[in-house]
This record gives structure tokens, C-alpha cells and sequence, in this order.
């Protein structure tokens, strides 16, 4: 359902809202210092995947700056703002800035700034609203999104937003209005000033390496007003030495709108935004004009310079006008370490960084087809009436990670045919797409864009036969390690500081060699894909047959009883990292089993081709025989009459609540049960009660692991007495196919209400706690949700 004033833009009643400008009381807090905290006031990033995207706060300043590569930088810069004049007739006339928080530095003092609590912020990732009331006559709403819609492989990557100002006169007078925007010229100041950033392990054993942008360093910018038909905008440019070869952090930006005969246009496009504004202010608080001071001159060492235009119009009683607006940035070169590539939009745009008006001229010509896609994608769901509308509003506001969670995509080639992609574990944890993370979190790439999830899954493919002999310290336990060894499953693709995709297991907070989830979890996702897709790639079933192969053998080698199934060494061996498991382990072997079923499964499926894989049959007994020694093991040593243990070796007491994710794998691929139904059901029953409903009597979400009676095994533990987004949605999307659709939602809905209602939205962590802290924010685990949704669809 959507509401629908005659004289605003439709906004949905599922998207989520806040008042603008309002605070936050006792928003959650960061874990551990050494963790990203930038506070609460986060809105929908803008911006399309892996082009760099930027952050508009539900306060109306722009505050999240990912422009370099995978950098973070949150802060607001105060000059970057629209800002609104109106004057009925006959009338005073007024103006503001639309941001409710002034400059702390005291510039822009000459600015009147939009009073707090004067209308709501709506946000359903791609789009946004900001709906103001109580202030101008006029009703006034701006809708910005950017062109990102499911199976669109090429708007989808374009580094561009779109803002509709719709204004309507609800008054028996004409009223004369005028929207303008100020932009700094802030070309440069993303490269990272260190030229080769050393690593260092944190005090959570992680590695990091540092990130200096060059802020404030304008030194060559300009800016030039273009009159382009009926197009005028203010482009951001910088001197280059050489056109010809466009480095890393080079390009260019643009703020456009349309111009006609009932519109009028003003600018001034040198100011200085460091003064108290009224260079621009004065003018356009007196009657919504600017003085048309046109001024190319690149900007002196140690000078700031924005531009500025605005777009004056009348509105007659009753009428409604909509004005858009299109900011974009094209910076086409992705740097990592030495290796740099160009950006997927570049397929379709230019390389030399000179294409922002283009940009624009594509944006003002297509955003309302635009629109129309994004709400064709999103309006099926929106009408689910069997769908609450909080979960519709974290179902696509979680997707918000694939514009703004340091995503790269890369531009496509003979190799790779829809180029590179990849998202970050998160931003503390910055290194791609986590084999263990992406179990639970790739559901919605793999349901939106498959021919992305299908780049990644190539990518480790690639990545198990290679070997990495370079010698690192294992942070847990300072013992030495090589970082990669042949035929081991990689943890990660690496990371930003050095090549991503040609050096895969950055993280050396463990071992990636020793984990006994990683095999299991490439095998799953693999036929994960294939299935999904329709069960027609048979081809890509082939490719990945023998690095298949050659991960369950190395898993294997783990089993060193000779018992069947690999054993939990008791380091930090699996996703859960700082739960040391012991022996046989339900979740790892449970995935165990639920990976050879797979490869059983997808051996079966080739043999039925033509010209059959060499030795085929032979693996694939080898398989069934590997299976049917297992599955009895783990059912006699693991289950208790209630629940599975966590272990056979460490004697805890603790039920865990991803005891048997590889039971919830089985049915997900339409693959034989693991363990008996009723033994599930058991388990699920359990681990509701213990783990949700008696850990803070439901408040918070599944912790981890806790005694039956919801109370710690160990108060001090970190990673079991944790809610893990992502691991609730998981467990939730288990409860909806074993028929126990009340409580998933009722899990689901609890983690949800902790998120978007203490200041966690558009950076869900990875971790939350009962003492209002949370760890790991912009975590990519919490797009499970979009797992609920596939089980929903098959459980209705």
C-alpha cells in the first residue's frame, strides 16, 4: 500500500520513517573502540554498485563520502545542500537551507537552516523521500533514488542520483519558489594520502591498513556554469597533467536540472564556503536569484570554492510542478595496491573521467523510465498483503549494502563478461565477500542480480587450485601460518589495499587453511546458484566440478580418525571465530553432510551430459560411501534427546542456534534430510525457547549460544552470548520450512525493531548485545533476509 496525497509523490507505507532532524536519545553504541562508530544519522546511501556512492542523513546534510575505491569518510560538508526560497504573493518572503544541523566551524553564518521536526524522512532502498511540513506554504517533498532495479547489469552500476522537488500551491495565490543547490568542489580530496599503507593488527586481532584522504585539498579545481538546450548545470572539474592517462581519484562531478520558458535560471559558480555564505545568500534570500557570476579560475593551495545555481518558477493556485535534479560523479579508475581497473559503468559511459554532463544528459532523459523500473521490481512485493510492512521496509532498506558496502564492479572483459564484483565483509572487517559471511548474506544477490552472484562464485572457483607461501602471524595466537595453501577454500578475496581477486584470505585474525565450514559452504552456494537459476547452467556445473573436487578432498584431510567426518581443531576454525569448537561439530559437520549431498547431487547431474567428466562415477561413489559412514556418526554423537551438541569434544552445555544450518542447506537445495524431521523439530523448538524467548524474554533476537534456560555458559563469552542479524534471519528462514511461520516472524521482527529503531539503520552490524552495544556495522550477513522471503515463497 502506498499513501496518496493529490499534491505529493507516492510514498510507500512500508518505507521507513523518521522525523527529520530529530536525535536520538540512547542510540547503540560500538562494541569495541577500535570499531567504526559514525553515530546514528545515517540515511539510504545514492549511487549505483561499485561507482562510489554517497550518504544524505534524514537531517538533510550530505555525510557519507565511499568515492575512493572502498574508503569510508563520514562527514558532513555543510556547503553541499539544497536550500529553498519562497515568497507567496503579497506575501514575506522566506528561505532556508534544507539540512537541521548548522556548521559547528561557524561558516555559512548569513544561511537560515530548516528548523527541527518540520516534516518526516521516508527511505525504501533505492529510493527516498524528505516530505516537508509547517514551514512554506507550498507542499514540498523531495524523492531522490538512484537507476538500481533487479537483472539491471547496466543502470544498476551508474555513480549517479536523482532529486524530484514536487511542489504544490494549496493556497488561493500564486507563489514564487526557488531551489538551489550548492555543491563544494571536493574533486580530489578522497585519494588516500598514504602511498603505501602499512598493516597493522587491531586489538581484536583483525588486520587494518590506513586510510588519510587528502580533505580539503582543492589545490587546480574549478568550476564551469554549462548551458547545454534545455539542460544547465554547474560542473566540478580539476586540472590534469595528462588527459590521456586518467589516475585513481580523477574525474569529475555534476549538479544539472532542466531549464524551459516557465523556469528560470541563475548561478554563480565560484564562492567560498569557509565565509558566512552571503555570496550566494543574500541574493537568493531576497527573491530566489543568484547574481550569474560565471568564474573558471582553478583554485589557489589552500583555497575552498563551491558553486551554485538555482531554478526559479511560479506556482499558480492549486498547480503542482515537479523539478528534478541529477547529481553524478564519474571517477573511472579503481586503485588497489598496484593494480587498477576501470569501473563497470565505464562500459557504457567514457574512461576519461570527462563524462559527468553526459551522465547527466542520460539521468534527465531517463529517470522517469527509471522510477518506472524500480517500482515495477518493488510493487509485487509492496501488495504481498501476507507480508508485514516491517519486513518489507528491512527487506530492501538491507540492500542498501550493495551500493554502500564498499562494493567494487569492475568493468567487463572477455574473462568476465559482466566484469568483477564484490562487497565487504564489512568495513571493519575489509576484505570481499567473506565464502562464510555470504552463506547467509548472498541471498539477495543471488535473488536480484544472479549474473553477479555467478561473477563471485567464479571467483573462488579460481581461487581453491592457487597457492600463497607468504609467511604472516595469525593474530589469536601470534603463530606463523603461509597465508594460502593449494586446494584450501579461501575465507576471503582479499582485500583493497592489495589486489583483490589475485590474493585472496586477507584476514590473518585466523588460519583460513585450517577452517572446516569454507569447502562446505563453496560446494552449497554453488548449487545454491544453479538451482535458483532454473537448473540450466549445466555448464558452470562443470566448471567448478573439479575445484569441487579438490575442496572436499582437502576438508577431508581433517578427518584424521578415519571416522568420516573432519573434526574442529578447538582454534577459531569456522565463521563463528572466537568459538573454539572441539571434534565433531554440529554446524560444521552438519554442513559436512549437507555438502556431499550436494556434490552428489551435482555429479548425478553431469553424468547425465554428454562427454562425461573423466572418473565421474568413481567420485561420486566415493562421495556416497563418505556420506553413509557420516551420517550415523553425527546423528549417535551429536544428539541428546532434545538438541544437537554443540561439539563432541569440548562437553559444552550450551545450545546453539545455528546448530544445523546444514539440515536448513538439505531442504533449501531439495536434497535428502540430514538428521530425522522429528529430531529438527526438536532442535528448532529448543533453540526458540532457549536461545530467543528466555535470552531477555525476546527482546533482542537468538543469542548465539546459551543454556536451556536462556542464562550464559560463560558470562564473559563474546561471539555466543552476541544476536547475529544475519544469523536470525537465517534461523527464521529455517523456522518458515519447517512449517513454523509464526515464530520466524516473530524472531525476524524483534532483530528488525533493535536495528531501525536505535540508530542502526543503513550500517546493520553484524553483532548486537543486550547492553545496547553492537560490533561490525555495514555487515554483509544481514541480507539473509532476503532468505526468509525465498522460504516464504515456498512455505506460503
Amino acid at each position: 500500500m502506498t499513501t496518496n496525497p493529490p499534491d505529493r509523490p507516492l510514498i510507500p507505507e512500508a518505507a521507513w520513517s523518521r522525523t527529520i532532524g530529530q536525535g536520538w536519545e540512547n542510540p547503540y553504541t560500538v562494541r569495541y573502540a577500535s570499531n567504526l562508530d559514525d553515530g546514528p544519522h545515517h540515511g539510504m546511501p545514492l549511487g549505483g554498485f561499485g561507482g562510489g556512492c554517497i550518504g544524505r542523513s534524514s537531517n538533510g546534510d550530505f555525510n557519507l563520502w565511499h568515492l575512493y575505491g572502498a574508503e569510508h569518510t563520514f562527514k558532513s560538508i555543510p556547503a553541499c545542500q539544497f536550500s529553498v526560497f519562497e515568497q507567496p504573493e503579497g506575501g514575506q518572503a522566506k528561505a532556508y537551507a534544507m539540512n537541521t544541523q548548522p556548521p559547528k566551524d561557524g561558516s555559512l553564518s548569513r544561511w537560515q537552516w530548516y528548523p527541527q521536526n518540520q516534516g518526516t524522512y521516508h527511505a525504501l532502498y533505492p529510493r527516498s523521500w524528505y516530505q516537508y511540513e509547517g514551514v512554506f506554504e507550498a507542499n514540498l517533498t523531495c524523492e531522490q533514488f538512484s537507476p538500481i532495479w533487479a537483472d539491471s547489469y547496466q543502470e544498476s552500476s551508474y555513480p549517479l542520483a536523482i532529486f524530484e522537488w514536487t511542489a504544490h500551491n494549496p493556497t488561493d495565490r500564486p507563489i514564487t519558489m526557488s531551489i538551489m543547490v550548492t555543491w563544494q568542489n571536493i574533486i580530489g580530496w578522497f585519494n588516500n594520502a598514504v602511498n603505501n599503507p602499512q598493516i597493522s593488527v587491531r586489538d581484536d586481532g583483525s588486520p587494518v591498513y590506513e586510510y588519510q584522504p587528502r580533505w580539503g585539498d582543492s589545490t587546480g579545481n574549478l568550476n564551469q556554469w554549462i548551458v547545454d538546450h534545455h539542460r544547465v548545470g554547474c560542473l566540478f572539474d580539476r586540472i590534469r597533467m595528462d588527459d590521456e592517462q586518467i589516475l585513481p581519484g580523477e574525474g569529475q562531478m555534476c549538479m544539472a536540472s532542466i531549464s524551459n520558458i516557465a523556469l528560470e535560471s541563475f548561478c554563480h559558480t565560484r564562492w567560498h564556503p569557509q565565509s558566512d555564505g552571503g555570496e550566494v545568500w543574500d541574493n537568493f534570500a531576497y527573491d530566489g536569484s543568484l547574481s550569474d557570476f560565471e568564474d573558471e579560475t582553478p583554485a589557489d593551495p589552500g583555497e575552498q570554492i563551491a558553486g551554485a545555481f538555482a531554478i526559479r518558477f511560479t506556482l499558480r493556485p492549486g498547480k503542482t510542478r515537479v523539478i528534478p535534479f541529477v547529481l553524478a560523479w564519474d571517477f573511472p579508475v579503481l586503485a588497489f595496491g598496484e593494480a587498477q581497473y576501470f569501473r563497470r559503468y565505464t562500459d557504457f559511459f567514457g574512461r576519461r573521467g570527462k563524462d559527468a554532463w553526459t551522465m547527466v544528459r542520460t539521468a534527465l532523459k531517463h529517470h522517469e523510465m527509471w522510477k518506472e523500473s524500480i517500482l515495477a521490481w518493488q510493487q509485487p512485493i509492496l501488495d504481498r498483503s501476507n507480508l508485514p510492512d516491517w519486513f518489507k521496509m528491512a527487506l530492501f532498506n538491507e540492500l542498501y549494502l550493495l551500493t554502500q558496502g564498499g562494493a567494487v564492479w569492475t568493468a567487463a572483459d572477455e574473462r568476465d563478461p559482466i566484469g568483477q564484483f564484490g562487497v565487504l565483509e564489512c568495513l571493519d572487517y575489509r576484505w570481499y565477500e567473506s565464502l562464510d559471511v555470504r552463506l547467509y548474506g548472498g541471498f539477495g544477490l543471488l535473488m536480484l542480480f544472479p549474473k553477479l552472484e555467478k561473477a563471485v562464485l567464479e571467483a573462488f572457483t579460481r581461487a581453491i587450485p592457487t597457492s600463497d607461501p607468504t609467511p604472516r602471524v595469525i593474530g589469536y595466537n601470534n603463530a606463523p601460518a603461509v597465508r594460502k595453501i593449494a586446494g584450501a577454500t579461501p575465507h576471503d578475496l582479499g582485500a583493497p589495499n592489495e589486489h583483490p581477486w589475485a590474493k585472496s584470505n586477507y584476514t590473518s585474525y585466523q588460519d583460513c587453511n585450517l577452517w572446516k565450514d569454507l569447502p562446505s559452504d563453496f560446494v552449497l552456494q554453488i548449487h545454491r546458484y544453479f538451482l535458483f537459476t532454473g537448473s540450466q547452467d549445466v555448464g558452470f556445473l562443470r566448471d567448478c566440478w573439479g575445484t569441487i573436487v579438490e575442496a572436499l578432498a582437502y576438508l577431508k584431510t581433517f578427518d584424521l580418525d578415519g571416522d568420516g567426518i573432519p573434526e574442529n581443531s578447538g582454534a577459531p576454525d569456522q565463521t563463528f571465530d572466537d568459538w573454539r569448537l572441539q571434534g565433531i561439530s554440529a554446524y560444521c559437520g552438519g554442513l559436512w553432510l549437507a555438502a556431499l549431498e550436494s556434490a552428489i547431487a551435482i555429479g548425478q547431474i553431469l553424468l547425465t551430459q554428454p562427454d562425461p567428466i573423466p572418473g565421474l562415477a568413481d567420485t561420486i561413489s566415493t562421495y556416497q560411501q563418505w556420506f553413509a559412514q557420516s551420517q550415523p556418526l553425527y546423528q549417535a554423537k551429536l544428539w541428546n534427546g532434545q538438541f544437537y551438541n554443540l561439539d563432541t569434544g569440548s562437553g559444552s552445555e550450551v545450545v546453539m542456534t545455528d546448530q544445523l544450518c546444514g539440515q536448513f542447506y538439505a531442504r533449501l537445495l531439495n536434497l535428502p534430510d540430514i538428521v530425522p524431521e522429528e529430531c529438527t523439530l526438536s532442535a528448532l523448538k529448543t533453540i526458540y525457547d532457549s536461545c530467543f524467548l528466555k535470552f531477555y524474554a525476546g527482546k533482542f533476537g537468538a543469542a548465539n549460544g546459551v543454556k536451556l534456560d536462556g542464562t550464559p555458559v560463560d558470562p564473559e563469552a563474546t561471539h555466543p552470548l552476541e544476536v547475529w542479524t544475519g544469523i536470525n534471519f537465517g534461523l527464521a528462514a529455517f523456522l518458515i520450512q519447517m512449517g513454523m511461520k509464526a515464530e520466524a516472524m516473530q524472531l525476524t521482527e524483534a532483530v528488525v525493531q533493535q536495528v531501525y529503531t536505535n540508530g542502526l539503520q543503513f550500517r546493520t552490524p553484524e553483532a548486537i548485545t543486550a547492553a545496547g552495544t553492537f560490533r561490525a556495522c555495514h555487515y554483509l550477513r544481514a541480507m539473509a533476509i532476503w532468505g526468509i522471503l525465498w522460504q516464504l515463497d515456498r512455505n506460503p
